[in-house]
């Protein structure tokens, strides 16, 4: 048969009376009146077939099943019954040649994007699934953008550079995935949580500009926006400050926006301190695209003595309309988030025609909450009712549809605390990681607790899409900052003494930002769901069902590695 000569999306009106050929899967087949019609599906779209009962491969085609491999030759006619739904709805092809490339069973999930199986037996069948024109094109969205970014950064002379997955296990941060050694029993390789030290070696080395589309990995419990495996936009750069990564990030969302998403992004994108997002929007990654905010009732709930707020570090709330939906079982649902978010406890009062009504509507009056709306209160710490809130806050935007989805909103998050301290464990952590340079060096044997970091995210709608900060460079800052966190001198040297050593070599000033590629495609397709945008993720259970793992390791492995499964 001839080459292919068109996509099953490209055929039209202006193609009549063509011979063409085409390729595809069988995606339905239909018999009436003796006529058949096939539509041939390819990840383009759809063309529809023709097949006459006088056509001398009408038998032939008659046996074609759903998803048998073909190719065809034939001449494009205009439809009697015209699709507008399809590209392609205005014509057909009358077959006049016809090879099977290849067989196939009846599949277990039908390809199509009506299906309503669950997402277990879609996983389980991930390679049907991505037949479908829904899942394939949130692939397909995720190569534009990929490529995007690779063309933007490579414009601005960055090199792209890669970085190993076996490293050494280090302290700090997500939990690891450890690679035991079949050459030095007892010891292992950790996989890469992220190229943070290579890429920082590098700039040591004098790159001065790199990327990496970086495969990175963390052992945590998944979520809606998170899998074990995941991919990285990672970039560093010598010899740069805090706004040259700001435009650098703005150059390529705004790219993204543009050339793949056909929308506008405005620059530059606004910038807002950590300790306002916290206090206004509960959340240092804000959703943007509604106004609400919360606010401080500690002082006007005092003077009714309600026995739930006494003896509280603060009241936080938050005041929407009255809606039908405020019903008993609701207000169970949002308490059970506030709990979630370490609130102490939620109460409300609702101001209906100036009758008051909820769990606290006994002990105040109706100078509390204005008319036909309703008053949220979470008492607790500073931090922990704020937070809570902040979680309230995000579920009633959603639940009361405030959200604007056809809004986009970015923000940049800066100025976040260097530290964060636990309180079981009596000592301080890095707020992002180790590496991160301070703003003010001079505090960490002063006032460690209360240093601001050179650090920043970018945030979307609501979610956390990049993150980055200024580095370390000067080796005793950096011998600082690991004397701060706890480490002793021994554990310095077994964990970081390579990179403590590379520092005394002339380090220049440098800095970067990581951007999450899995979610900026979430983002950018509209989907709530990060297993929609991988091609074989794995399930909420950290299961891949479709090769069915993990899966036992069997006695002959364990050997070799000198291991021993304790049950």
């Amino acid at each position: 048969m001839n080459k292919y000569t068109h996509h099953n999306n490209e055929l039209t009106l202006k193609n009549l009376n063509q011979e063409v050929s085409l390729k595809g899967w069988v995606s339905k087949k239909r018999n009436l009146g003796g006529l058949i019609f096939i539509d041939l599906r390819d990840m383009h779209g759809i063309t529809q077939l023709l097949c006459r009962p006088e056509s001398p491969i009408y038998e032939e085609v008659s046996q074609l099943k759903n998803e048998y491999v073909i190719e065809v030759k034939g001449v494009v006619l205009e439809r009697e019954s015209k699709n507008n739904q399809i590209l392609t709805g205005d014509i057909e092809v009358l077959i006049s040649d016809l090879n099977v490339l290849n067989t196939a069973v009846n599949p277990p999930i039908t390809i199509s994007d009506q299906d309503n199986i669950s997402e277990e037996v879609r996983l389980k069948y991930r390679y049907l699934d991505l037949r479908k024109p829904s899942s394939k094109s949130y692939l397909i969205k995720r190569s534009l953008i990929t490529q995007q970014v690779r063309q933007t950064l490579l414009k601005n002379d960055f090199l792209e550079l890669e970085t190993p997955y076996l490293v050494k296990t280090t302290p700090e941060g997500a939990k690891e995935f450890i690679v035991p050694s079949r050459l030095y029993h007892g010891e292992g390789y950790a996989l890469a949580q992220s190229p943070q030290i290579f890429k920082q070696l590098y700039m040591i080395s004098g790159f001065e500009k790199y990327f990496q589309i970086a495969r990175c990995f963390r052992d945590e419990d998944l979520r809606a926006d998170r899998q074990l495996e995941f991919t990285q936009i990672d970039i560093e750069a010598s010899f740069s400050k805090e706004e040259d990564i700001f435009n650098l990030s703005e150059e390529i969302m705004q790219a993204i926006f543009k050339n793949v998403l056909n929308k506008e992004l405005k620059l530059p994108i606004e910038k807002m301190t950590y300790e306002n997002a916290f206090n206004l929007y509960g959340s240092d990654k804000p959703d943007l695209r509604f106004e609400l905010k919360l606010m401080d009732y500690t002082s006007k709930i005092k003077r009714f003595n309600i026995p739930l707020f006494e003896n509280k570090e603060m009241v936080r709330a938050l005041i929407v309309p009255n809606n039908p939906i405020f019903t008993r079982k609701y207000f169970d649902k949002l308490t059970e988030i506030v709990k979630k978010n370490h609130g102490d406890a939620l109460a409300y009062v609702k101001n209906e025609n100036n009758n008051l009504q909820g769990s606290i509507a006994k002990f105040v009056d109706t100078s509390l909450v204005e008319e036909n709306h309703i008053l949220f209160l979470i008492p607790g710490t500073y931090f922990n009712a704020t937070n809570a809130t902040g979680a309230l806050r995000k579920q009633l935007g959603q639940d009361l549809n405030m959200i604007d989805e056809n809004l986009e909103s970015l923000v940049w998050i800066v100025d976040f605390p260097l530290f964060e301290y636990d309180e079981n464990d009596q000592r301080l952590y890095a707020r992002h990681h180790p590496f991160t340079a301070p703003k003010n060096a001079s505090e960490f044997t002063t006032n460690p607790k209360d240093m601001i970091a050179r650090a920043y995210d970018l945030v979307w709608n609501g979610y956390e899409v990049g993150g980055g900060s200024m580095r370390i460079y000067d080796q005793t800052i950096q011998n600082q900052m690991f004397e701060t966190l706890g480490f002793t001198k021994e554990e310095i040297e077994n964990k970081f003494g390579f990179f403590i050593d590379a520092l005394k070599y002339g380090t220049p000033p440098h800095g970067g930002i990581a951007f999450g590629l899995d979610r900026i495609v979430m983002l950018a397709t509209k989907t709530d769901n990060i297993k929609d945008v991988i091609a074989f993720p794995k399930t909420q259970s950290a299961k891949d069902l479709m090769m069915g793992s993990p899966s036992m390791i069997v006695e002959e492995q364990l050997e070799e590695l000198g291991l021993k499964v304790v049950k």
